[in-house]
């Protein structure tokens, strides 16, 4: 392995795992703080941006560096054709439903937030930040059966 494919690699792992656990936290240690309005709107506001910050650089940095991975790794018809190439291609589209899944659930919070509010939009992000969990979920375990080198 060439060291620009184990510095893409590790990056790729780096911001993954950031981009994630992120999302999970917030999720589950954050967001559950706002449902009881046990949290002002400023602290929430501000851990909605970090989110979205997260969220966008990790995007960006994963479609890089997945990219030359796959580039380097694949042929079309691999990714089409064979159940590694499967795993990616679920991959890439599970990051594009957690990227939207994000900024659908920051937005929503956002307006609440902009209006001084806490419950509420904790209440209307809710939905989209669980489901950006579960699709962060999803993923870890597609990655981990491409590190397995499964099937």
């Amino acid at each position: 392995m060439a060291l620009v494919d184990a510095v893409a690699y590790a990056v790729h792992l780096l911001f993954a795992g950031l981009w994630t656990g992120t999302v999970l936290f917030v999720t589950l240690g954050v967001l559950p703080l706002g449902l009881r309005g046990a949290v002002g709107p400023e602290p929430l506001s501000f851990v909605v941006s970090r989110l979205t910050t997260v969220s966008r650089a990790s995007a960006l940095v994963l479609l890089l560096s997945g990219g030359h991975m796959a580039g380097t790794r694949y042929t079309f018809e691999s990714l089409l054709g064979s159940p590694r190439g499967h795993l990616v291609v679920a991959m890439v589209a599970l990051w594009l439903a957690l990227g939207g899944l994000v900024e659908v659930g920051a937005a929503r919070m956002r307006r609440g937030l902009d209006a001084r509010k806490v419950r509420t939009p904790a209440r209307d992000g809710k939905p989209f930040l669980y489901a950006a969990s579960v699709a962060s979920l999803l993923l870890l375990l597609d990655a981990g059966a491409l590190a397995a080198g499964l099937p």
